[in-house]
């Protein structure tokens, strides 16, 4: 990633596209301090949040989530859902455990499945399992959450549905949103601004109605061209 420069406002679901290598997830994860930066800065709520460390490195994760690509790999197959759900809620100062799983059991509700805190990971279908992530995520109200191609497992009736969710659950809480996909397919239905990258750099952004309209990078063209080809996208 080189000379990228990146903002995102609350409430805003910003799409980061690209094709594989095209430094992404590499940029969303620096954005979360899960991979070292060489140089620049992280400015988080006005805030200079490179090189935190100790409690004040702490604070700002716990304002952050992630949403893996993988959620059977991101689940841990030997917790229930709904203490997978309550997890992030152990730490700092703690919270008894019945009011965890009572908060956990309500968001779990407010994905679709309500009822199903008592199952392991592996009893829950797919798109099941990326709503558990989804939920783990939010159980804290983040106030930025970085979706690394959060919906690129999942068939296209599954994927139209977690997408759903992830805006409305968006648009409920208003956190700030960094959504990683290869596909400009699916931006349509989530996004409010869309970046794309190529070979490390951003070639072109704009709101998602511009971009996808009238794209003005022949890689975004590209991109889109594919989108279009591909049958079951959003697109």
């Amino acid at each position: 990633v080189d000379n990228v420069s990146l903002s995102i406002h609350p409430g805003e679901v910003v799409a980061l596209v690209g094709g594989s290598g095209s430094g992404k997830t590499t940029l969303g994860r620096a954005m979360l301090r899960l991979v070292p930066v060489s140089g620049g800065q992280l400015v988080f709520h006005g805030a200079d949040v490179t090189a935190r460390t100790g409690p004040a490195l702490l604070d700002f994760r716990l304002a952050c989530q992630i949403v893996f690509q993988d959620p059977y790999s991101s689940l841990d197959p030997r917790m229930r859902v709904r203490d997978i759900v309550a997890e992030p809620l152990r730490l700092p100062g703690g919270m008894p455990i019945e009011e965890r799983h009572r908060r956990a059991e309500a968001l779990l509700e407010e994905v679709g499945l309500g009822g199903l805190g008592t199952r392991f990971p592996h009893a829950l279908s797919g798109g099941q399992r990326q709503r558990v992530a989804i939920a783990r995520a939010l159980v804290r109200d983040p106030a930025f959450v970085v979706a690394d191609e959060a919906v690129s497992a999942l068939d296209a009736t599954v994927r139209k549905q977690v997408l759903g969710l992830l805006r409305e659950q968006q648009r409920r809480r208003g956190f700030a949103c960094l959504f990683v996909t290869h596909d400009l397919g699916v931006v349509e239905e989530i996004a409010d601004r869309i970046v794309v990258m190529q070979h490390g750099r951003i070639v072109e952004e704009g709101p998602r109605d511009a971009v996808l309209d009238a794209p003005r990078h022949d890689y975004t063209r590209a991109l889109l061209a594919a989108a279009l080809r591909r049958p079951g996208t959003a697109a």
